[in-house]
C-alpha cells in the first residue's frame, strides 16, 4: 500500500490481436431500438483485431426497473467476467443509474489477481473511481459501446473515426506512452499554466457520490492530481454545487490542474459569445443572468492558481478521447495540450 492508502497502480496486461473482449450491461438495459448501434460497436472492436462477445444480460428488452438486472444479477455476471481468464477486457454497453447498487458485491480479489481493462464513462466512471481506490486498477474512461462506438463514432468523418480506432487500439495494446492526445480547435484555455500529475475524474456528480461511499479515494490521493470532469443534464446550479462540494472537502486545494469536458444538455448556462480569453483576475467572459461554464468554474476555484483546460472531447456530447484514471499526464493549458506520460497497460 502507498502512503495514501490506495494500492499501487494496477495495470492490466496488454491485449493481443485475437483476444476476447466482452460487451456487458454494467448499468442500463439495452433497448431494442439500439440493437443496430450495438452491432456497429461490435464491428468497431473487431476492426481493431479483437474477438467480441455479448454477455448474457445484454439482451434487448431485458430490464429491472431502470437497469439491465438487479444489482446482484449484474454483479454476478460482472464477477464471472472478471474471473474468466479468456476474457481480456470488458466494455460497458451503456451508462445508467445502477453501479451504486453493487459496489459492495464486486470481487476485488479477482481484479487484483487478473486485472482487465474495464471501458466506459457516465455511470461507469463511478466504477473506475471505486475500483481504483480499492485495487489501484487503471480506469479506462472511454466511450461506451452502444451510444459511443456504435453511435457517436458513426456520425464523425471517417478520418476522425480512424484516428479514434488507432488511439483506442494503442491504449489497449501499447506498452509505450501514447503522448499527446489529438487536439482540436474547440479546446479552450480557461486559466493558463502547466501541470503534471495523475488523472482522477469522471462525471462530476459521480465523483461526489464516490466520495460519499466507504470506498472513497483518500483525500491525499488528490495531491498533485489533474482532475478531469464533465456533466450532462440537470442545471448549471447543480454543477456549481458539485464543485462547491469538492471545494469544501479539500479536493480543489490539492489538485495541480483541471481538464473540463464538453458540457451537454445543462440548463441555465449562458452560451459562450466568443472564444474564452482568461483575464488577469482569473475570471473570463461577460457576466449576466446566467454564467458560462468557464465563469462558473473560475468562480469556484477563486484564487487557486492552477491551469484549466476546457471543452476537451470527453463525456456525453460525442466521441470520447481516452482519459485513463491513475495515469500520469502533462497539461499545458495555454498551449492547449494534454499528454499521457505512461502506458495504461503493461507487457503481457
Amino acid at each position: 500500500m502507498t502512503g495514501s492508502g490506495v494500492p499501487q497502480l494496477l495495470r492490466p496486461r496488454a491485449l493481443k490481436p485475437g483476444d476476447l473482449i466482452v460487451v456487458a450491461s454494467l448499468s442500463g438495459p439495452l433497448h431494442a431500438v439500439y440493437e443496430a448501434d450495438l452491432d456497429r460497436a461490435v464491428a468497431v472492436l473487431e476492426r481493431m483485431g479483437f474477438r467480441v462477445r455479448r454477455a448474457p444480460l445484454l439482451e434487448a428488452g431485458r430490464h429491472h426497473w431502470w437497469s439491465a438486472g438487479t444489482p446482484a444479477e449484474i454483479a454476478g455476471e460482472f464477477n464471472a467476467l472478471l474471473r474468466d481468464p479468456e476474457v481480456r477486457a470488458i466494455v460497458a454497453h451503456d451508462g445508467g443509474q445502477t453501479v451504486l447498487g453493487y459496489l459492495d458485491l464486486i470481487d476485488v480479489d479477482a481484479i487484483a489477481a487478473d486485472p482487465k481493462p474495464i471501458l466506459g464513462h457516465s455511470d461507469i466512471s463511478l466504477l473506475h473511481l471505486v475500483l481504483h481506490a480499492r485495487t489501484g486498477l487503471v480506469g479506462f474512461h472511454t466511450d461506451l459501446a452502444t451510444p459511443g462506438l456504435g453511435g457517436h463514432w458513426q456520425a464523425v468523418p471517417a478520418a476522425r473515426r480512424t484516428e479514434l480506432e488507432r488511439l483506442y487500439a494503442a491504449l489497449l495494446t501499447g506498452t509505450e506512452p501514447i503522448g499527446a492526445l489529438p487536439t482540436t480547435p474547440a479546446w479552450e484555455c480557461w486559466r493558463p499554466g502547466r501541470a503534471e500529475g495523475h488523472l482522477i475524474g469522471g462525471v462530476v456528480n459521480r465523483i461526489v457520490l464516490a466520495q460519499a461511499t466507504p470506498y472513497a479515494l483518500p483525500l491525499d490521493r488528490f495531491d498533485g492530481a489533474v482532475l478531469f470532469w464533465e456533466e450532462t443534464g440537470g442545471h448549471a446550479s447543480h454543477v456549481w454545487s458539485y464543485l462547491q462540494v469538492l471545494r469544501h472537502c479539500g479536493v480543489l486545494d490539492r489538485i495541480s490542474g483541471m481538464v473540463v469536458g464538453v458540457s451537454y444538455a445543462i440548463d441555465g448556462l449562458a452560451p459562450p459569445e466568443a472564444p474564452v480569453v482568461p483575464h488577469a483576475s482569473g475570471t473570463s467572459g461577460a457576466s449576466g443572468t446566467s454564467p458560462t461554464l468557464p465563469e462558473m468554474v473560475l468562480d469556484v476555484l477563486g484564487d487557486r492558481d492552477i491551469p484549466v483546460l476546457g471543452n476537451v472531447e470527453f463525456g456525453h456530447a460525442g466521441p470520447n478521447l481516452p482519459m485513463p484514471v491513475g495515469i500520469r499526464v502533462a497539461l499545458d493549458a495555454r498551449q492547449r495540450t494534454l499528454s499521457l506520460l505512461e502506458p495504461a497497460v503493461r507487457p503481457g
